[in-house]
């Protein structure tokens, strides 16, 4: 391990925004899951971005939006230190990052406890179908921490992944609310506020727009 990644993996463990759990996943529970509202002391809406790599969308939607309360979920130390560190640098009290594989995800949330789920640019496993975050495996976990009303936001650049999740979505019978084929070139009508988070680019989708690649935004309900 370089010097560098050991001294951000060191200064992780001093962030007060950053919780990096021991649990036994085969049976216990985190003493957060129930308790996100003590934890931000208020009870806005809890927004998950799971695979949030650097905190990026995580940072820039809480900096936006301080009603809401949000939490950037990955399991790689060293981009947590990252988010951890600006929303610290930018005294972001409404987030928080937390280091777990999604698929432990129920152990940090009760039923009902999470308004929005983000998926940004997650690896479209080309191989590996079950291992896709729309796949049904991932969707059943969501159903579990989602409310009735709750909403799952996918924004890609992969072809793959949209028309994979395109085809759960209409498999399952789920309701989409919005489906943007090129946000930069839509005549969707949409309302302000997603239309400012939608326009926010982190460092490699200002990459991918100069490399021409088109960037896909679905949105839907899967407890309805």
């Amino acid at each position: 391990m370089g010097k560098d990644k050991l001294k951000r993996f060191n200064e992780n463990e001093t962030f007060q925004n950053l919780y990096q759990p021991t649990l036994q996943y085969n049976s216990e529970q985190s003493e957060l899951k129930g308790n996100w509202s003590k934890e931000f002391q208020n009870d806005n809406n809890i927004i998950l971005e799971l695979g949030c790599g650097r905190g990026e969308y995580t940072t820039s939607l809480a900096s936006r939006n301080h009603d809401k309360n949000y939490i950037g979920v990955d399991i790689k130390g060293a981009r947590l230190w990252r988010g951890a560190k600006t929303a610290l640098e930018n005294k972001l009290t409404n987030v928080r990052f937390l280091r777990t594989k999604v698929d432990f995800i129920t152990k940090f949330f009760e039923p009902g406890e999470v308004n929005e789920i983000w998926l940004t640019f997650s690896d479209p496993q080309p191989k590996k179908p079950r291992k896709r975050l729309t796949s049904p495996l991932f969707i059943e976990r969501y159903k579990k921490i989602l409310n009735q009303k709750g909403i799952i936001h996918l924004k890609t650049d992969s072809q793959l992944l949209y028309e994979y999740t395109h085809e759960q979505i209409q498999l399952h019978r789920y309701k989409i609310l919005h489906d943007i084929k090129n946000i930069d070139a839509t005549s969707e009508k949409i309302n302000e506020e997603l239309k400012e988070t939608l326009s926010y680019r982190t460092f490699y989708e200002e990459k991918w727009l100069k490399d021409g690649i088109k960037i896909k935004y679905l949105s839907f309900s899967i407890n309805s």
